[in-house]
């Protein structure tokens, strides 16, 4: 095996188990539902964020995100009916007593600590503010409760908590400002979002690529193997040995490739820092290039053929041809670009278009051989989206794959394999995202579909590409509507694409009598030629 085959070889192994680490997908949670925090009339509403815009001398300034307290009075949704209200501190700091200055319906900014917040939220409310604001002594949000004893609880005000910097921000504002203002309001999430239209389609189009270009390149060695039997020609290469490119899994492959997904999931949960993010950004953007680089050199050879096929030996890399020394320098320019610069705003665009490339070439590479490896590769991934969206928050206290896709804990926004697009009417804004797995592992399958339709010559009707495509389409749809209706909550794809698009496979091929040849052989019978031997013939099959 010459240095190159052995560094892509490399490459795809890691590649293969970054792109199929995520399989879920999020919008993100407004409403948190906590079924731990303690409920009584009284104190029983939902945690929700809550935007707080200031001004300060009539000039619109920063916007702050708060959450909401499990008492007190309901935050209006709609900005519109959300009053601009006057903003002071409290005096004592804390609201741990009788307030001494009187408020005539000012929002009461105090410190959290000392006291139960509903006795700063009563203190508040009896000095006549309108709204109270608790700034944490710590820069993460902290859910407000009321304690088992209480009973004061009929408080008519509502009650949001800041994090720490944002309230050094607002003491910086009042000390140097004569009047500063705020407005306070939890607007809703739309029910369906472009964005989510919009990965769809991704989704759809990514595999849909994928499927044509694995099976256009499957019909072209069978063709190819075809022309050498009908030549008789003794010696015909073997096109299992790794030449032809193609990498295929085996059942044993295809259960051990899910507990080492596991594994590197769990590593990724304990080691997620801003550092591990780094290297798998190198990581992501290695995978990257060499996706892109593949995806552009079988787009440019159909009009630079000649490019295409003359090849250069390079230095510990072995042959390459000229067309993909052309197109590498833009495909590194490209993934370095974006990882220079992934924070800003249209960083994503960058990060979605390495991704498609590099989900596109493993799909084109990596084959499932018949149906029987295709089932259990996406029962255990069915087993392994379920297990680390929803059985792992009794072992981790929290769902470990949404914590590694959101990137909780590395200060970052979230890990790159994923594809994501920003939510374009949402009032809080952020990202709509789709893991790399639910794309590929149920791409496996439809491509092996695609492959089988081609090399049996059957119609689009008639075979199995289309009703699997349209299984996938209609599973990937349910997970979003399962999506809106958990508030934004993360879930797991597979739960819904698995048995739609497996199940579609399976029963379709027992209705049609393929079953056993989908099952065993993975591909159709073809007929040898008559002045081939048999033998040969036969072990060729």
């Amino acid at each position: 095996m010459d240095s190159l085959r052995f560094l892509r070889i490399l490459l795809l192994s890691a590649s293969i188990l970054l792109v199929s680490l995520l399989s879920t997908v999020i919008a993100g949670d407004i409403v948190h539902h906590d079924d731990l925090a303690p409920k009584k009339p009284g104190c029983e509403n939902d945690f929700v964020l809550v935007k707080v815009q200031t001004w300060v001398d009539g000039v619109e300034e920063e916007e702050f995100v708060g959450v909401g307290a499990r008492f007190g009075r309901r935050i209006v949704s709609k900005e519109k009916n959300a009053n601009q209200t006057h903003l002071v501190f409290a005096n004592p700091r804390d609201s741990c007593a009788p307030l001494k200055n009187k408020l005539s319906g000012d929002v009461v900014i105090v410190e959290r600590g000392n006291c139960k917040f509903t006795a700063k939220a009563n203190h508040a409310e009896a000095a006549g503010a309108s709204a109270l604001l608790i700034i944490n002594n710590q820069k993460e949000l902290y859910k407000m409760v009321c304690e088992p004893d209480e009973t004061d609880l009929d408080i008519q005000i509502p009650a949001v908590m800041l994090p720490q910097d944002a309230g050094a921000t607002l003491q910086n504002m009042l000390n140097n400002s004569s009047k500063v203002s705020a407005q306070l309001y939890s607007p809703k999430r739309p029910a369906v979002d472009v964005a989510e239209v919009f990965l769809w389609l991704m989704a759809i189009g990514t595999i849909l690529c994928a499927s044509y270009w694995s099976a256009w390149s499957a019909r072209e060695a069978a063709i190819e193997h075809d022309k050498l039997l009908k030549d008789a020609i003794d010696e015909i290469p073997d096109t299992n040995d790794g030449g032809s490119g193609v990498v295929e899994i085996n059942t044993i492959s295809a259960i051990c490739f899910v507990f080492l997904a596991s594994g590197f999931l769990v590593v990724l949960y304990k080691l997620m820092s801003y550092w591990f993010v780094e290297l798998l950004v190198v990581v992501f953007c290695i995978g990257g290039v060499e996706g892109l680089q593949t995806c552009l050199v079988a787009l440019l050879s159909r009009w630079f053929q000649r490019a295409g096929d003359t090849y250069v030996k390079v230095p510990f890399l072995g042959p390459i041809s000229y067309l993909t020394l052309a197109v590498s320098p833009f495909c590194i320019v490209f993934a370095v670009l974006w990882a220079v610069y992934r924070d800003r705003s249209v960083a994503w665009i960058g990060q979605d278009v390495l991704g498609i490339a590099l989900i596109i070439t493993v799909l084109q590479i990596v084959h499932v051989p018949n149906l029987k490896v295709g089932t259990v590769l996406l029962s255990c991934a069915f087993l392994y989206d379920i297990f680390w969206v929803f059985v792992s928050k009794k072992l981790f206290h929290e769902s470990v794959m949404i914590v590694v896709a959101r990137g909780d804990k590395s200060g970052e926004d979230g890990i790159p394999m994923l594809l994501k697009i920003p939510r374009m009417f949402d009032p809080w804004g952020g990202y709509s995202i789709i893991g790399f797995g639910d794309i590929l592992l149920p791409g496996l399958l439809i491509a092996f579909a695609l492959r089988y339709d081609w090399l049996a010559n059957k119609t689009l009707r008639t075979g199995y590409f289309i009703w699997a495509m349209l299984a996938y389409g209609l599973g990937l749809l349910i997970t979003y509507v399962a999506l809106n209706l958990m508030d934004g909550h993360g879930q797991p794809a597979l739960l819904y694409i698995v048995p739609f698009t497996l199940g579609t496979m399976l029963t379709l091929a027992r209705k049609r009598n393929d079953l056993w040849i989908l099952w065993t052989k993975g591909e159709p019978e073809r007929a040898c030629p008559h002045h081939v031997r048999l033998e040969q013939c036969s072990d060729e099959k």
